[in-house]
């Protein structure tokens, strides 16, 4: 059984119920492949899930853009994965590079938090990456290899889980990883899976690629063996995201 493709629109935000209005609008009508070839999730801000949720066409689904790392309670301005269950919210994006960077999330709090929200029944897109300064300095696949043992330290069952490489230099900057350069990493995070987690997780767990993924480039990044889908955050909010879930035709192909 191949891993099944999965395109992700992460909308960061971003958003007005009018432009929400809209978006899920051009979702509706666009002809994509099947359920059977790619999975379709977005990921709208808090105060719209309910709302995209009741109008997205029922084989596209939900993901929250975060949730708190236990049960609810004395949290000002959280959001518990308790409510994501009583909304009915399958998905939730764990660990974004932004949340580590701007509200210091650290890695053992992401590995707690997806930890919590898959002990919920929720599945988890669970972002990793580095920056610009460890590219360079040549740690890349030392800060991705700790960021996923974070996870893998909490996480005893990957079947709910995406695993989401987004270099952090290529998100909304207009630079990409080369389809090679991608490619040598999402190797390389199957490598680190099959060495401490196991060959069977390896050879299912879907590693997704986000930074900068376009219309335009996404067949070529779709091509690559250990590329699985996509988490996309500025193309999501218009109609090339259309174009990024065709590119799932590539593995069928």
């Amino acid at each position: 059984m191949g891993r099944k493709f999965f395109v992700g629109g992460n909308w960061k935000c971003n958003g007005t119920t009018e432009e929400v209005k809209k978006i899920v609008g051009t979702l509706n009508e666009a002809k994509v492949p099947g359920e059977d070839v790619v999975e379709v999730v977005v990921s709208p801000p808090y105060v719209f899930l309910p709302f995209v949720k009741s109008l997205l066409r029922s084989d596209f689904h939900v993901a929250a853009q975060n949730s708190w790392v236990r049960k609810g309670g004395a949290y000002t301005g959280e959001i518990s994965a308790e409510m994501l269950v009583n909304l009915d919210i399958p998905y939730v994006i764990l660990g974004h590079s932004e949340r580590r960077q701007l509200l210091n999330e650290s890695n053992e709090f992401v590995g707690d938090k997806v930890a919590y929200a898959l002990s919920l029944g929720r599945k988890v897109i669970a972002c990793i990456g580095e920056t610009l300064e460890q590219r360079e300095a040549g740690t890349t696949l030392d800060v991705v290899s700790e960021q996923t043992k974070a996870i893998a330290d909490k996480v005893s069952n990957w079947d709910n889980v995406v695993l989401a490489y987004e270099p952090v230099w290529a998100i909304g900057t207009g630079k990409v990883a080369t389809p090679a350069q991608a490619q040598e990493v999402h190797a390389a995070l199957r490598k680190w899976v099959h060495d401490n987690v196991g060959a069977e997780v390896a050879a299912s767990l879907r590693i997704i690629y986000g930074g900068s993924v376009n219309g335009g480039n996404s067949k070529e990044l779709a091509s690559q063996p250990d590329i699985d889908g996509f988490l996309v955050g500025g193309a999501s909010l218009k109609p090339e995201f259309i174009d990024i879930i065709n590119s799932a035709t590539v593995k069928k192909n």
